[in-house]
């Protein structure tokens, strides 16, 4: 087995799909990255990717997540999952501008479900509050 070097760490020089979306931290885990490739949320050269594929350096994917529609291109190969900082040193978002934008416009009008502060129903300290004031 080959390996080579990147930012002082060892990495192997073949590396299958699933695990390098888990490495990069594109998923939570390794199952749900297969999961997904294996749904076809992983595309490469526009077709469905398989999980056992193997990634190499140049190579572009479509990644479609809970969160975000990602087009990566691949620099680096990481045989571990590795702290954020140092995952995104491994790919390049190429992500157009416009799924960016669609983004930035849907965290605007998201909704958490979370009451806003001082609005709509008092809290509890509020109602004892109240209650006191009134007398009950």
């Amino acid at each position: 087995m080959r390996f080579f070097i990147f930012d002082g760490m060892p990495v192997k020089e073949k590396l299958r799909l699933d695990k390098y979306l888990w490495a990069i931290r594109l998923f939570k885990t390794r199952t749900i990255a297969a999961t997904a490739c294996d749904t076809g949320k992983v595309k490469f050269d526009g077709s469905q990717a398989k999980a056992s594929k193997n990634v190499s350096i140049g190579d572009e994917y479509e990644v479609k997540t809970e969160a975000k529609r990602w087009r990566i291109k691949v620099t680096g190969l990481l045989e571990k999952r590795v702290a954020a900082s140092e995952a995104i040193k491994s790919y390049i978002d190429i992500t157009p501008e416009e799924e960016i934008q669609r983004l930035q416009y849907q965290a605007a009008s998201f909704h958490t479900g979370k009451r806003q502060s001082k609005i709509g129903r008092p809290t509890k300290k509020e109602r004892r509050d109240l209650d006191e004031f009134q007398g009950d």
